[in-house]
């Protein structure tokens, strides 16, 4: 009876520890220009234990994660771009860092800022 009990306290516990881990997708503006910035970007965010997907699009500037956050922050993974020579919303990467970008993939650093959409217009 104490084994039947015992197990299921077990079951009702890890079943509790385990709703705390969730996984859920972020999205965040990073800066860069080509392909070779995306493989980049991409590694770079994919190099974090805890992310399982990473898509970074090269006409919005926006990168889209799937993380899970037991084992990693959004903060972790933006160093983790920063570090291979990316801007990202909230870190910025080093000047050496950035200086090892190859030359087509070299951005402008003052600002980032999504790219503007084109406003739809209804004609009446």
């Amino acid at each position: 009876m104490k084994t039947k009990i015992l197990s299921v306290v077990v079951v009702i516990l890890l079943g509790t520890l385990s709703g705390f881990a969730k996984i859920k997708s972020e999205k965040f503006l990073v800066n860069g220009k080509c392909e070779m910035c995306e493989k980049r970007i991409e590694m770079a965010a994919l190099s974090v234990e805890g992310v399982s997907k990473a898509d970074w699009n090269k006409e919005t500037k926006e990168i889209e994660i799937t993380l899970n956050d037991a084992k990693t922050s959004l903060q972790t993974v933006q160093e983790a771009i920063a570090k291979v020579g990316h801007d990202t919303e909230t870190v910025k990467a080093t000047d050496e860092a950035y200086k090892e970008l190859a030359s087509c993939c070299k951005y402008d650093r003052s600002d980032l800022k999504a790219p503007m959409k084109p406003m739809k217009y209804e004609h009446k």
